[in-house]
């Protein structure tokens, strides 16, 4: 009972930090998005999962805490939520190594649990993470070395996941939602314009996907999917 209404407040955040993607760095707005994910923490921790997916998840909320204290996620008219202070490029690389240490928790959880590699798939990812060097990397700066090291990390997870036995084709499914929220996330911060319709759509379709990838995750190493709908 306590997991359904963890999770049932952790998607009623989600949806309440949708409509607050374009706006400026607050206090409040920082704790609505972190919420989401510390809930899935919680009811990782209290459902007995792996100790790799309560570390995934936690990381990946201190990483929406920090990259929403930049305004890397908003689509502000300020330059500083880009480049901005040293404060605020301290911040932006506490969220990608917070997350670069999530997709690392996720590798190794999904190692423990893959019988059988897919080729096929570290193929695709591999040849994803190099078109990355065409139309991400020379847009970076000084993040150009951080962002490559960031790519290579969440190819290795998402192959990993796509080699995942069909028990566990749910977190396979959850990784690809984070992997394309991720990419829309790097075309947001280095391609996009700010203030415009694509970069606004780009902000919901991304929060939209990592929340669900992460809940699929979530749902699929904690056995619960039948149960949070009803099927068992």
């Amino acid at each position: 009972m306590l997991e359904l209404v963890l999770l049932t407040l952790a998607g009623l955040s989600s949806l309440a930090y949708l409509p607050l993607t374009a706006f400026a760095p607050s206090k409040w707005r920082s704790g609505i998005k972190t919420l989401p994910l510390s809930l899935f923490a919680c009811v990782a921790l209290l459902g007995g999962g792996p100790v790799w997916l309560i570390a995934g998840l936690t990381f990946s909320a201190l990483g929406d805490f920090a990259l929403s204290c930049t305004g890397s996620d908003a689509r502000s008219d300020t330059e500083q939520s880009r480049k901005g202070s040293e404060s605020t490029e301290h911040a932006f690389l506490l969220g990608l190594v917070s997350f670069a240490l999530a997709h690392l928790c996720y590798a190794i959880m999904f190692w423990g649990s893959v019988e059988a590699v897919s080729w096929l798939a570290l193929a695709s990812l591999v040849v994803l993470a190099l078109s990355t060097e065409v139309w991400l990397a020379p847009y970076t700066d000084a993040l150009r070395g951080p962002v490559r090291g960031y790519v290579l990390l969440i190819c290795v997870m998402t192959g990993l996941a796509l080699s995942l036995p069909a028990g566990l084709r749910l977190a396979s499914v959850g990784a690809v939602l984070f992997l394309c929220s991720d990419l829309i996330l790097s075309l947001q911060l280095f391609r996009m314009r700010r203030n415009t319709w694509q970069a606004r759509g780009a902000g919901y379709l991304l929060w939209g996907l990592y929340i669900l990838g992460q809940g699929a995750i979530l749902f699929a190493f904690l056995g619960r999917f039948d149960e949070v709908w009803g099927l068992s």
